[in-house]
């Protein structure tokens, strides 16, 4: 898959909530995954094993998503980027408003990297 297959695949899947279903998909095994600083579950992950464990627990902490948007990718070669904001409702500290900036690399048709930019 060229990188917008994959970008495109990866915004569709994340709009119907297929998040899991999503890594399992598109990501390599060593994928990376950057947070920032301060994030309960790490904030540098390795290995497709340990990115979908970091996303289960991000789920499993949701009481309810209130509303969501996740931008159309935009591309330059093997890169592509969105902005994704939410409002949700967490377990360990109530309702926020979220908006973060994810970049992700993409080699061999599949995710490699990925990074989140937001304010804690």
């Amino acid at each position: 898959m060229s990188t917008k297959e994959v970008a495109d695949q990866w915004a569709q899947m994340c709009r119907e909530g297929k998040n899991i279903e999503c890594i399992e998909a598109l990501y390599g095994e060593n994928v990376t995954s950057k947070e920032m600083p301060g994030v309960p579950y790490g904030e540098l992950v390795t290995g497709k094993q340990s990115v979908l464990e970091k996303s289960k627990q991000w789920l499993d902490n949701v009481v309810e998503f209130h509303s969501g948007d996740i931008s159309d990718p935009i591309i330059a070669d093997n890169h592509f980027t969105s902005k994704m904001s939410f409002d949700v409702t967490f377990k360990d500290r109530g309702r926020q408003q979220m908006e973060e900036l994810c970049i992700f690399e993409v080699n061999d048709g599949k995710i490699v990297n990925e990074q989140f930019f937001y304010t804690m």
